[in-house]
């Protein structure tokens, strides 16, 4: 099955109501996790790799994992997905090198931590999605800042700082014709989102539901929405590490996201919680082993465990084989035809 477009993927998923899992990934063992959790699950995923891993792995490597997936998968879409584009050049490297969708994170500028101004965001969203939706690439963009840092990209502070307005949200839609909106509700990049298990003081699904209502169509996406388990960062704490305590985002507040517009949720730090867990267990238990498939294949098997629970918990299990991908060349003459176009 060759690789799909994001926006089949999540007009789908509203359709029959789930979320999709958007795993972020910079090496074949996080690959191989996800195409195999998405395999015993039947589920549709989104693969994203960010800049920080495109400049990890090269970008010819990671593309030529991604083939490999869909060879080896045949039965799963996949959608290749690039996570916080900085800039339309970046956006545009990634269409050529065949992503099936892309992130404009037009909210901060190009240096990827100072937040921007509407117009600002708006002119480079614009650039990206009249780019893109010619070649039949999806378009992600965000409006409000998220807190925290990832690989370079976000704004610090807690994610109270920037919260999209709902007001400013719908505009910017008709502004754009961007496919999804990325929105701060208060979720951060990162491990360390919240010092407590979060409620409406923190975490302002409220505000989600109302952005929903001004713009049912367009898809909404939740960064930052890594649920950090107590027992992940036990293992890791166990073995030598030395977390800080922290909270992320309940999967039940997920899944009422999921109630109310939310298609794709972002995933990476329990990934990461989980392979090195798994990688600081062997090293500390067998001092002696030193062959990195001793530690790779336990970790890749950690992450595919976590990767499988969210596939089941957002509700995109079962629902691989009702996907027929259509061609982005038919895509991008839907597009032009304006059959997607912001209502």
């Amino acid at each position: 099955m060759p690789l799909v477009s994001m926006r089949q993927l999540l007009d789908e998923a509203a359709r029959k109501g789930y979320g999709v899992g958007a795993f972020n990934v910079n090496n074949m063992e996080q690959i191989q996790a996800i195409m195999e959790a998405a395999r015993e699950t039947e589920s549709p995923v989104i693969i994203q790799a960010s800049r920080g891993a495109r400049s990890y792995s090269q970008d010819r490597f990671l593309y030529h994992l991604m083939l490999a997936a869909t060879e080896l998968y045949p039965e799963i879409p996949v959608v290749l997905h690039l996570d916080h584009g900085n800039s339309p050049a970046t956006c545009k490297s990634a269409i050529e090198m065949g992503f099936t969708s892309v992130m404009m994170d037009g909210s901060l500028m190009e240096d990827g931590k100072t937040p921007s101004s509407y117009e600002y965001n708006v002119r480079v969203t614009r650039e990206v999605v009249a780019m893109a939706h010619a070649k039949g690439v999806t378009v992600e963009a965000e409006i409000g800042t998220l807190g925290g840092i990832e690989d370079g990209h976000g704004a610090g502070g807690s994610g109270l700082e920037h919260l999209t307005d709902p007001g400013q949200a719908e505009q910017f839609v008709k502004d754009t014709n961007c496919d999804a909106l990325a929105i701060a509700i208060g979720t951060s990049h990162g491990a360390y989102k919240f010092t407590k298990k979060p409620d409406g003081s923190v975490l302002k699904m409220d505000r989600l539901i109302e952005i929903h209502k001004r713009i049912p169509a367009t898809h909404l996406v939740m960064h930052g929405s890594s649920s950090v388990p107590k027992e992940l960062q036990d293992i890791i704490n166990q073995y030598g590490g030395k977390l800080k305590p922290t909270w992320g985002v309940p999967v039940e507040e997920i899944q009422l996201g999921i109630k109310n517009g939310v298609r794709k949720i972002n995933v990476d730090t329990d990934n990461r919680l989980a392979m090195t867990g798994a990688i600081r267990k062997v090293l500390w238990e067998s001092p002696e082993k030193f062959d990195p498939r001793d530690y790779l294949k336990p970790a890749r098997e950690a992450m595919k465990k976590v990767v499988m629970q969210r596939m089941t918990q957002f509700g995109q299990a079962g629902h691989a084989k009702e996907i027929t991908p259509i061609p982005l060349e038919e895509m991008a003459e839907m597009y032009r035809k304006g059959q997607f176009a912001a209502r």
